[in-house]
């Protein structure tokens, strides 16, 4: 074994939590039991990474094993990665049986046809997910195994999540193997990122709850109120309405915890209304925008706008529909004709 491939191991298990450092490591499942009960997991973690590195050249191990040593430490660990969310489209709607060697088969010739030196690695989990490693070189360089994409890939689904390298040349490459390994004829990014990457699979695969309702504000009613009953009544208003927005903020979110989404943008496409006569607009031409979200929690922090005081409630539906239009390219217009605020797919 190497000094670059041991430094990569070394550094590797540094990333590891040390109380987690073993039961990563049987995952992993390279080093034998007996090897590792040789190790002291309560010393600081670099003795802990020399040892391991040790006991990897006793077994010659190759960059194969320590690529699925970083796949492990990934999949375990996803949220310490940025990933987007890419969907992709046949012409028809038939269905294929999917078969696994083939797929690896054509993603691998895809890429190495298109660059030599890649390295590639897969595995397998019990959710039907691929796990997709590739490390990136340069015609004239070795893969860099510290810049490394992931994919993961759900069979028998149109939704690719990816974690690209810092390599921005890369990701056409990536997408392009993707589709003929797949079957597929295109692929579009949705324009969803977070580091949560359950929450991105909870929402395009509809496995969240969120009503999608249009609620209208409620008027305010003028009253006339005698002047000895207008501080009881006030505190009456006041807990009517905290009590109404926690209502309508709950048929609108849900009662559980919102997918933790970091990202979201999309499309947005109106008419300008005014007074024909003033020529303001010679042509009837739509005004287009692009409108950008971003948030350690983005749905959280919208579902806390309400009761906090700094929106009405309810929510305008462009803010309450992301998670829904995500699984739409987040295309959406506003059309003559729908009250002010609500959002419809063209």
């Amino acid at each position: 074994m190497d000094e670059i491939l041991a430094e990569y191991i070394r550094r590797t298990v540094l990333k590891i939590p040390r109380d987690e450092i073993k039961t990563v490591l049987q995952t992993w499942g390279f080093l034998s039991e007996a090897q590792l009960q040789t190790v002291n997991f309560h010393q600081i973690k670099e003795n802990i990474s020399q040892d391991v590195v040790r006991l990897c050249e006793e077994n010659s191990a190759d960059i194969k094993q320590a690529a699925v040593l970083d796949i492990i430490y990934n999949h375990i660990y996803s949220d310490k990665r940025v990933w987007s969310v890419y969907q992709m489209s046949k012409t028809g709607e038939e269905t294929e049986f999917f078969d696994l060697t083939d797929f690896k088969k054509k993603f691998k010739r895809r890429l190495r046809s298109a660059l030599k030196n890649v390295t590639i690695n897969f595995r397998e989990y019990e959710d039907n997910s691929i796990w997709i490693r590739i490390a990136w070189g340069t015609p004239y360089k070795k893969p860099n195994q510290y810049k490394s994409s992931y994919v993961v890939y759900h069979s028998q689904t149109p939704y690719v999540f990816i974690s690209a390298s810092v390599l921005k040349s890369t990701l056409p490459l990536l997408c392009q193997a993707l589709v003929v390994a797949s079957n597929y004829r295109d692929i579009r990014e949705m324009e969803l990122r977070s580091h949560s990457l359950n929450s991105l699979k909870d929402i395009v695969f509809k496995r969240y709850s969120q009503n999608f309702q249009t609620y209208y504000p409620r008027p305010l009613q003028e009253r006339n109120v005698a002047p000895e009953s207008a501080d009881l009544r006030i505190v009456q208003e006041n807990r009517h309405e905290k009590e109404r927005i926690e209502r309508v903020n709950r048929k609108v979110f849900g009662d559980g915890p919102q997918p933790k989404l970091e990202f979201a943008q999309y499309k947005l496409e109106t008419m300008f209304k005014s007074d024909p006569k003033m020529g303001v607009l010679d042509k009837k031409e739509p005004f287009r925008c692009l409108v950008k979200f971003s948030s350690p929690h983005l749905l959280e922090s919208l579902k806390s706008l309400a009761p906090a005081g700094m929106a009405d409630a309810p929510l305008s539906p462009l803010l309450t529909c992301i998670p829904q239009k995500a699984r739409n390219y987040f295309k959406i217009r506003e059309k003559k004709g729908i009250f002010p605020g609500s959002f419809v797919s063209p």
